[in-house]
This record gives structure tokens, sequence and C-alpha cells, in this order.
């Protein structure tokens, strides 16, 4: 095995969480050295943590919609990487999946930029992911997408795409009439390179 081969395996045999974690240990992530994308999102929901395919329910098909590439495209490492702010799933909360555990990101991600030499861009998708990566936020998460230039050409700050965002969406026309144009044409640009 190669280095990045070992430290997949370390990734997926991680149990720092795991008397925590209602469902167990599944570190979930996708990536390889040459990746050009990186999508931050929040952790695994139930879906997810059971086929250990990452995005692989309804917000997966939205994402992919936004940056406007296929499933081929999206789980091809060689152009894009997943790595959640939590590898596993968290747990239920009063209002869906509680917040991603912090100690992936502790742990795991500088050791993961170790292994990204060729990033180019890196989506933050969320509240969670967006704390953590950007060291000037706006007030809010609408108010941070809708600044997005500020982050541009490494980080491009987005909402969740989850199906329950649909009200945020029609409240934040902007985001679809602005926003998304300039992301699916910066993705496009980045792998056809």
């Amino acid at each position: 095995m190669n280095q990045l081969e070992v430290f997949l395996s370390e990734i997926r045999a991680c149990g720092i969480c795991k008397d925590v974690l209602p469902l167990g240990p599944n570190p979930v992530v996708q990536f390889s050295q040459s990746s050009r994308i990186l999508i931050v999102g929040q952790a695994p929901g139930t879906k997810v943590h059971a086929s250990g395919v990452p995005w692989d329910d309804a917000s997966g098909k939205n994402l992919r919609n936004w940056i406007d590439v296929d499933k081929e495209v999206f789980y091809d490492t060689s152009k894009i990487a997943i790595v959640p702010m939590g590898f596993c799933y968290p747990g239920k909360g009063k209002s869906g999946d509680l917040p991603p555990r912090p100690e992936c990101a502790e742990a795991w991600h500088a050791k993961i930029f170790d292994y990204l030499p060729n990033l180019e861009l890196i989506l933050l998708i969320g509240q969670y992911a967006q704390n953590y990566y950007l060291e000037q936020k706006c007030d809010t998460l609408t108010e941070t997408v809708r600044n997005w230039k500020m982050y541009t050409p490494k980080y491009f700050p987005l909402p969740h795409p989850s199906p329950r965002n649909n009200i945020w969406m029609k409240k934040n026309e902007w985001f679809g009439q602005e926003v998304l144009p300039y992301l699916k044409e910066t993705v496009k640009a980045i792998l056809a390179k």
C-alpha cells in the first residue's frame, strides 16, 4: 500500500467518538492526490451511513445540480474530494440531525490537506464548514453566501442543498440567479483542465 492508502485505511478505522455515535463509526470520505475540488459538508445522514457513499441522497442530487456534474464526475476522486466536518452519522436532534462531531476536523482535516496538493476550489457547505474554515464571516449563513466573492478563489460558501432548504431558496432568489451560474462555470473550468 502507498502512503495515501495507508492514511485512508487509518481514517476508515477511526473510532475516536465511537462511544457517542448512535449507529457506530463508519467514516465516509473520498479523496485522492489529484483531486481539484474539495467539498466540505456537515456529516453523513442515515442513508449515507448505510451506503457508505457520500451525498447518496436528495441533498447530493441537488448539490450535483448546483455544480452541474453527473454522478460519474462527482464520485471521481481524481476530480472531486469529499471530506465532511464529521465523518460519521452524529445522531438525531430535535429538528434534524445533530451537528457534526468536532473530533473529526480536529484529528484529520489538516492531515488530509497534506494529500491534496492540487486543490483549486473548496466548497464550504453549511455553517459548520464555514465557521471552521473562514477567518472572516458575516453574521449569518445567508450573508456569508451572499458575499461569496469575498472568499473566492479558494473558498466558495454555500447553504446546505437539503430539500428542507427550498424555503430558503425561494426567499433568496439571488442565489439561483447570481451564485449558481458562477459556481457552475468555475467548476466546469477547473474540471476541464
